[in-house]
């Protein structure tokens, strides 16, 4: 019941429109980028252009209870990471579609067919999620879409039915209105998060 209960968690990702993305995003790739730059003299200067590398001080752990949980954040933001990127952009292709519907009984219906195909094609993946999955993912769509998973549902579906989707989740001791602070509380999935989208583990 528990796996089942995150189905919810990415049909907050903003009621998607557009096929997904696969889970090997290439966002989440190294990007190298060669190329040649003309000098005055008509003599040409061969370039690489680099992702950005970032470096931190080696983890230190105090015990092995706490370095398990470091390896269990950097697997679960492998996992979920790509959902969320995945969200991202299907949100943004979705508010430029529903924008070019005319009214609203027709965005409405539009947005009920998506809500279907979401369900059918995320389940198995969502089924698979742990709770601590789930609840991370939450974060990563507020840190990828600048706007909590509530914030989001409520643009597309309105206040009622996402209040719905709250409270079902808050049944499951999660809440849709969770904020990602890489600054403060979450300042190591941050961390992890930079090095894992700059292929650094």
């Amino acid at each position: 019941m528990r796996r089942i209960s995150l189905l919810f968690l990415l049909l907050l990702a903003g009621l998607l429109a557009s096929p997904a993305q696969t889970a090997d995003d290439p966002t989440l790739l190294p990007s190298v980028k060669v190329g040649r730059v003309l000098a005055d003299d008509g003599d040409s200067i061969q370039y690489v252009e680099w992702s950005t590398v970032y470096v931190y001080p080696e983890p230190t752990f105090k015990s092995k209870r706490q370095q398990q949980a470091y390896n269990k954040l950097v697997r679960n933001v492998k996992k979920v990471l790509p959902l969320a990127k995945q969200a991202r952009q299907m949100l943004i292709e979705t508010a430029e579609y529903i924008e070019t519907i005319p009214t609203k009984k027709e965005r409405d219906e539009h947005l009920k067919r998506v809500e279907a195909a979401i369900v059918k094609e995320y389940k198995p993946i969502m089924k698979k999620l742990t709770f601590s999955q789930g609840k991370l993912l939450i974060k990563l769509i507020d840190r990828e879409c600048n706007a909590t998973a509530y914030e989001t549902i409520q643009a597309f579906i309105g206040p009622f039915r996402s209040g719905i989707w709250q409270a079902f989740a808050f049944m499951f001791g999660a809440s849709l209105k969770k904020g990602y602070d890489a600054e403060g509380v979450d300042r190591l999935t941050e961390r992890v998060v930079l090095m894992v989208e700059a292929g650094q583990i």
